[in-house]
């Protein structure tokens, strides 16, 4: 029997029908070849199936596997990592393209960097023929040498969250809270991993990501919508994000191991955060309080609250 791949790439996918060929024949490129891909079809109702099984048939890397029904983004995210053998792990989604350098020069990262727990690289945007249309200029790394100085710049610096596509230390990621089924949970994976080690970034373009009127991030513009995305069960629930993203720092601050002085500084860079200015303009205060006001409307706890 042959022993486990260096890498599993989780690909989850739900009607990507449009897109996944590109997606899989970038990957099948890579000049890093000692990976296991696995595809989690979420109960897909276009050419999804057809299009990976032809794939699969070509190259015993696929494990192709298909949900009986739909069980969400998050559901299916985390599926793929369950079935992953691999001591790396990347999340590919079915409409990003990665150059052939791209496995190859994170790995090589990870294994002469042991402090370093993700790897990713500059990206680019490209539309919806591969057409290059800029670049992502506020992709950061997270290197510094303490952990509350990693979280805060990871929760109070603006980004857009493209390094969850990245190379993963496996036994690191099954510790954190994988992908959440919350607005804004790519943030929170990020900052707990960022306690863990440190998150580098490539100063290469090897990253394409697509936009599309059909991604996820233009597609469910309303939250209740996305809530529904992550996990169709949440379909009509309440949804207080700002408060859940706080919640989930706190449980990563008490999760990873770390001396009591500095877990009191990252206790006390979340009491700042509060005060500082989310992406889309007010403070977390205010988003916080609007959410709580929301509640008391709608007579309902926040969903994912304890």
């Amino acid at each position: 029997m042959k022993e486990n791949p260096r890498l599993s790439i989780g690909l989850p996918v739900y009607n990507g029908e449009n897109y996944i060929a590109a997606a899989l024949d970038s990957l099948l490129r890579q000049s890093f070849t000692d990976f296991e891909l696995i595809i989690c079809d979420n109960a897909s109702t276009d050419r999804t199936a057809e299009i990976c099984r032809v794939f699969g048939t070509s190259d015993q890397r696929i494990h192709y596997h298909r949900n009986d029904t739909n069980i969400g983004a998050a559901g299916n995210y985390n599926r793929t990592l369950e079935l992953a053998r691999g001591e790396y792990f990347k999340w590919a989604s079915h409409d990003d393209v990665c150059r052939p350098e791209f496995l190859e020069k994170c790995i090589a990262v990870l294994d002469t960097q042991p402090d370093v727990v993700l790897c990713h690289s500059q990206s680019e945007g490209i539309g919806t023929r591969g057409e290059v249309k800029g670049y992502y200029g506020k992709e950061l790394a997270f290197v510094d040498s303490l952990p509350a100085q990693r979280l805060w710049r990871v929760i109070s610096q603006p980004h857009v969250c493209i390094a969850v596509f990245g190379v993963m230390r496996r036994d690191t990621l099954l510790q954190t809270i994988r992908h959440g089924d919350w607005v804004g949970a790519d943030r929170n994976l990020l900052a707990e991993l960022s306690l863990d080690g440190k998150i580098e970034l490539l100063p290469e373009f090897l990253f394409q990501r697509r936009e599309h009127p059909e991604a996820s991030i233009h597609k469910y513009e309303d939250e209740s919508q996305r809530l529904a995305w992550f996990d169709p069960k949440l379909e009509g629930t309440v949804s207080f994000p700002t408060w859940r993203r706080l919640q989930e720092y706190m449980r990563a601050v008490t999760r990873v191991q770390m001396s009591f002085a500095e877990r009191i500084k990252c206790y006390v860079k979340l009491a700042r955060w509060t005060g500082t200015r989310h992406h889309t303009g007010p403070r977390n205060a205010r988003l916080m309080l609007a959410e709580v006001l929301r509640v008391l409307k709608h007579g309902t706890r926040p969903h994912g609250s304890s």
